[in-house]
């Protein structure tokens, strides 16, 4: 799922100091995801919706890994 220069950087996204939490959560979400682990596993372990674990998983699988804040939010859609 990621290649190595992806893990590596998101493996250092992880041990940085500075990192918002939420961006450690995703880099951990495509971390164990590329470890071949279940969206149910992964949410056991990091205490997160299984449905949270699955949206980020796509994101990465479609946008690969951004400079700058891991993934910026997601745009809701506009209200009826």
């Amino acid at each position: 799922m990621a290649t190595t220069e992806e893990q590596e950087e998101l493996e250092a996204r992880v041990r940085r100091y500075t990192s918002p939490d939420r961006d450690v959560i995703r880099a951990k979400i495509v971390l164990l995801a590329a470890r071949g682990l279940s969206n149910e596993v992964i949410a056991a372990r990091l205490d997160t919706p299984r449905q949270v674990i699955g949206n980020w998983r796509k994101r990465f699988a479609l946008a690969r890994l951004p400079r700058g804040p891991l993934f910026p939010p997601l745009v809701a859609s506009p209200s009826k």
